[in-house]
């Protein structure tokens, strides 16, 4: 569609991860394989976690909202990464493209948000344990839940507004496999340090900011921990580790794409390998190996229905 001079433009083309097709398949290969557990594994610890009344504790109510929002990232870019593999023009549509950056500022926020809440769960369960049931109580619960959602929507609507506002008559390739913010704004034909600038401090310093609040959260559990006596010390030690392995799982890709200048660096798309495709995977798989309690609960369940 032309306007004047210009062509508003109407689609992108995607590059994708490699231009050889002998990689292409042994990443579709990879891929599909990640995808296969991630999916599974993330529905897995939520039929678990419903069908035990064993697993009622906040703790697990939280891990089960957690294994929602990686099955339903996943859902956002892997899906169409594999079809694309064997496409000869990888084309995504305007709409497509701006829906994909919310979605993933959606659900990867939520997901920031509810390690907080998460780490607040455990402090009051280590630190304050008489008053547990009283601060964790299902209200609370779905209280914390229903403001981290608000939080996250926010956080999107503002990604995608800013967006939605700059002109795009082209070129229109972006050189990676899905659209995320950085990659559309350079596309803008406008002058667009000042929305980079906007992006860095709502991404970037958000990130940032939960990533050094979590860090601090644990390291004042951790010290509380000590001086608790030895019962019960081993298994809150275990449950904080798993969740700051996760933490810098997470918050690690997250900090390297938004904490910076909209540049292109080679590690760009290994990174985002890891941020789309694989840590979702990663959740599942630690906190099974991790929490005795939750990984019995699963074998006996697969047992019940004779999985194997």
């Amino acid at each position: 569609m032309d306007t004047g001079n210009s062509t508003v433009v109407t689609e992108f083309i995607l590059l994708g991860l490699t231009q050889s097709q002998d990689v292409q398949i042994l990443l579709f290969v990879l891929v599909s394989m990640f995808y296969l557990i991630i999916l599974p594994g993330n529905v897995l610890i939520i039929l678990t976690i419903r069908s035990n009344p064993g697993l009622n504790a906040p703790l697990y109510f939280f891990l089960g909202n957690l294994a929602f929002l990686d099955a339903s990232y996943s859902f956002i870019v892997s899906p169409r990464m594999l079809m694309d593999f064997f496409s000869e023009k990888k084309v995504i549509s305007y709409n497509c493209c701006i829906t994909q950056p919310f979605f993933l500022h959606f659900l990867g926020v939520g997901e920031m948000f509810l390690f907080f809440v998460m780490a607040f769960d455990r402090y009051i369960a280590i630190c304050r344990p008489l008053h547990y049931a009283t601060v964790m109580s299902p209200r609370v619960c779905y209280a914390l839940l229903l403001a981290l959602w608000l939080g996250a929507f926010a956080h999107s609507i503002v990604q995608v507004a800013i967006i939605l506002h700059l002109p795009f008559c082209g070129p229109n390739q972006l050189d990676n496999f899905f659209c995320d913010v950085p990659q559309v704004i350079k596309l803008a034909c406008t002058d667009t340090f000042v929305v980079e600038l906007l992006m860095v401090s709502n991404s970037g310093l958000l990130t940032l900011l939960c990533f050094l609040g979590l860090l601090a959260s644990y390291a004042v559990i951790l010290c509380r921990i000590k001086r608790h006596s030895s019962e019960g010390k081993s298994k809150a030690v275990s449950t904080c580790t798993t969740h700051i392995i996760i933490v810098f799982l997470m918050f690690g890709p997250a900090i390297f794409i938004y904490t910076r200048p909209f540049r292109v660096f080679p590690a760009d798309k290994v990174v985002a390998v890891f941020h789309t495709v694989i840590f979702p995977l990663l959740n599942p798989v630690i906190y099974t190996l991790s929490n005795q309690e939750l990984k019995d609960s699963m074998i006996k369940l697969l047992c019940q229905h004779r999985v194997f």
